[in-house]
């Protein structure tokens, strides 16, 4: 490609909004536009590095077995009502009727569809074990799109999905998975951990999540530097210490002022770890008749830990939480600042085992100034008891007992273990060898391809611009041209793409620095440039890639050069490639 040709443009100053260095260089680079907010458009040196990706995806999932389809945009509702998901996730969903009037929506992942495929082509054990996979664009709504490509609403993902007769398969298919990816993130040349995590909307009991560590993340990973131990925070545990005690009785106090953890300890003279504090949250949930409704929860933890809404979620069983108002607090007799369910009528407790294992806490009176002092679970009040901490920095290993450290991440990729959860509610049904009819057992994986050339840009930036890997750089080759005469620069061009080489050819009449701060933005590894002092030599400048000093190479071993440079940064990825099996 001519750089005179070329459809974009790149950019002096970085557009308002650019949060990020690899956005901001995605941007002016020409890479990709914004057309609105969380919607981008992807120009020709952005979709060449995302074909490369998608290729670099498709060999790995068609090594373990993956046929690639495609399954549309558009959904009929009534896969996703069968599911529940329909009522279950917010607006993130986005619904909305045909001309006659029939409930649809815009996927944004593909369970309820596949399903609905499986379910009509699977029929015997004989056709199991399978595995599909596309490369499709989604749409999700999200709140709020942030970074560039990091965090939209219209978006490509790989996912696929997996179908087998029993467990035993099931677990085959995901540890397949769990090591494809690996050999996926590390031809593209993105470092990333893989950690336990929540399953979230998708369902199922087993999942992990591929994660970029990186300043701007939004997921926070907790990690034991001794023992390895990884987990996103979601579902992150730690060792906690319990004080049970002989129950004593329950006491009224005055503690005027005292609305907060601290407040009331500083007041009572107390550590934290003797109180137990209230958090009151709505849960929604979907009655008999598929209608959404609220109900409130309280969750009950001891004062020096805090709530993992992750966990509290789960634990209530709610399809998604949002903080409760006053009134709704109030409404079922607790006071906010002096709350606890002793003698309120809330329905759905969930009391972290920190304080169903300690004893005589201090806790709200619902009553304005006023706490009790030696309250304890299972005697005054009730409810489900539960792991809902947060692990944090310096919590304490489970597995070691050393501290544990945290750190912000980007997740590139999940895998899930669905189990019969979509197959039992569509009727996704198998003849078993004795004949018997027994639900699919199914997983679930996906890799998000826009936020993969995000995270890339991230890791790959300099101060100048983008460092993008060979094996996914638009272009493996920048031809920079600062003779007058094109008549040579062209025939190397035109040598070069003739030897199967990908070449950018800066041909344009502009100044050297111009070329060369395009050239730096646009990010492609090996750089060649003819000038006029080297061609009196017969011979040009190569550098052989990002931070590499430059050297004169004849014009006659040029190719040849060029050809083994490319091999040495293909080897090299290889190489470093860091594979994980599960």
């Amino acid at each position: 490609m001519k750089m005179s040709q070329l459809f974009s443009r790149t950019l002096r100053e970085a557009p308002a909004g650019a949060e990020s260095k690899g956005y901001e260089y995605l941007l002016r680079a020409g890479y990709i536009r914004q057309l609105g907010a969380g919607i981008f458009s992807t120009l020709p040196l952005g979709l060449r590095t995302v074909r490369k990706i998608e290729q670099i995806i498709r060999t790995q999932m068609e090594e373990i077995g993956g046929q690639e389809i495609q399954m549309p945009v558009v959904n009929p509702a009534e896969i996703w009502k069968e599911t529940g998901r329909y009522y279950s996730i917010d607006k993130e969903l986005s619904r909305f009727e045909d001309r006659t009037g029939r409930d649809m929506v815009l996927a944004m992942t593909h369970e309820e569809a596949v399903t609905d495929l499986a379910r009509n082509e699977i029929d015997s054990y004989r056709r199991l074990p399978s595995l599909v996979y596309q490369i499709q664009t989604k749409w999700r709504d999200d709140p709020r799109p942030r970074a560039g490509l990091i965090r939209v609403r219209e978006f490509t993902m790989k996912d696929s999905y997996s179908f087998d007769k029993d467990w035993e398969g099931l677990q085959k298919q995901y540890e397949a998975h769990y090591e494809a990816y690996f050999k996926i993130f590390g031809m593209c040349g993105l470092p990333v951990i893989s950690v336990g995590s929540d399953s979230g909307m998708m369902g199922g009991k087993v999942a992990h999540e591929y994660m970029y560590l990186s300043p701007i993340g939004e997921d926070t990973i907790i990690t034991c530097p001794s023992c390895g131990l990884t987990a996103n925070r979601q579902v992150a545990t730690c060792r906690k210490t319990y004080f049970p005690e002989d129950l004593r009785e329950i006491e009224e106090v005055h503690t005027p002022e005292t609305r907060t953890i601290d407040e009331l300890t500083a007041y009572l003279g107390i550590a934290a770890t003797k109180t137990a504090k209230a958090v009151f949250m709505m849960g929604t949930y979907v009655d008999e008749q598929e209608q959404e409704y609220e109900d409130l929860i309280v969750a009950v933890i001891r004062g020096d830990l805090d709530v993992e809404e992750a966990k509290l979620q789960n634990a209530a069983g709610a399809n998604r939480l949002r903080p409760a108002h006053e009134q709704e607090i109030r409404a079922a007799g607790m006071l906010p600042g002096y709350g606890s369910p002793i003698g309120s009528s809330a329905r759905r407790v969930i009391v972290d085992d920190s304080v169903a294992k300690s004893n005589n806490l201090v806790a709200g009176a619902n009553k304005e100034g006023y706490h009790l002092i030696n309250t304890n679970f299972d005697r005054d009040y009730t409810g489900t008891v539960a792991d809902i901490t947060s692990a944090v920095e310096g919590s304490i290993c489970p597995e070691c007992g050393s501290p544990l450290t945290s750190s912000k991440g980007i997740e590139v990729g999940n895998i899930f273990q669905l189990g019969t959860r979509y197959s039992e509610s569509m009727g996704c049904y198998f003849q078993a060898e004795d004949g018997t009819r027994a639900p699919v057992i199914m997983g679930s994986y996906g890799i998000g391809v826009g936020r993969l050339l995000a995270c890339l840009a991230e890791e790959t930036s300099s101060d100048s611009g983008l460092n993008l890997p060979i094996t996914v750089a638009p272009y493996q080759v920048h031809l920079v041209s600062l003779v007058k005469d094109s008549a040579l620069p062209d025939q190397l061009y035109a040598d070069m793409q003739a030897q199967g080489i990908e070449v950018l050819y800066d041909e344009r009449k502009a100044s050297a620095g111009v070329k060369f701060n395009d050239a730096d933005l646009i990010g492609i590894p090996i750089r060649i440039t003819l000038g006029n002092r080297g061609l009196k030599e017969n011979s040009a400048e190569v550098r052989a890639g990002h931070g590499q000093e430059s050297s004169m190479v004849v014009l006659d071993e040029l190719i040849t050069t060029v050809k083994e440079i490319i091999a040495s940064h293909i080897t090299h990825i290889h190489d470093t490639m860091v594979v994980e099996r599960l």
